[in-house]
């Protein structure tokens, strides 16, 4: 994923976390801010707890890959991805199963969007 579409700031992430809404499902929590920009920018966070760096990179991995297949249905906002407990035990399906529903409950994901792909 390019870095136009990463929150790297500490600054970025503390206005997504004390300005923006946040939405969760079992396995993730998303803080959103809605910006007027081009493009969606994500910050993902995985805790120490989750695992030791091979896992935590699998499951950064695992969500950057995610996020680039629905690229074209993300809206613009600004958002952090939060890895909860038992994301480390998850096959690649039930991670992106799981990920788009937070998404599409906090109204980041929506499925008709132009650009999608038609199989």
């Amino acid at each position: 994923m390019k870095k136009t579409y990463r929150v790297k700031s500490d600054k970025d992430f503390q206005k997504i976390f004390h300005e923006g809404k946040s939405i969760a499902n079992r396995k993730f929590v998303i803080y959103h801010l809605k910006v007027e920009q081009k493009h969606f920018r994500v910050g993902l966070s995985v805790s120490k707890k989750l695992g030791n760096a091979v896992v935590r990179n699998r499951i950064k991995r695992s969500i950057r890959h995610i996020l680039q297949e629905v690229k074209p249905q993300l809206t613009t906002d600004d958002f952090v991805v939060i890895a909860r407990s038992g994301v480390e035990q998850l096959d690649y399906h039930g991670m992106k199963k799981n990920l788009l529903h937070v998404l599409k409950l906090a109204a980041i994901y929506q499925e008709g969007r132009e650009g999608e792909k038609k199989r």
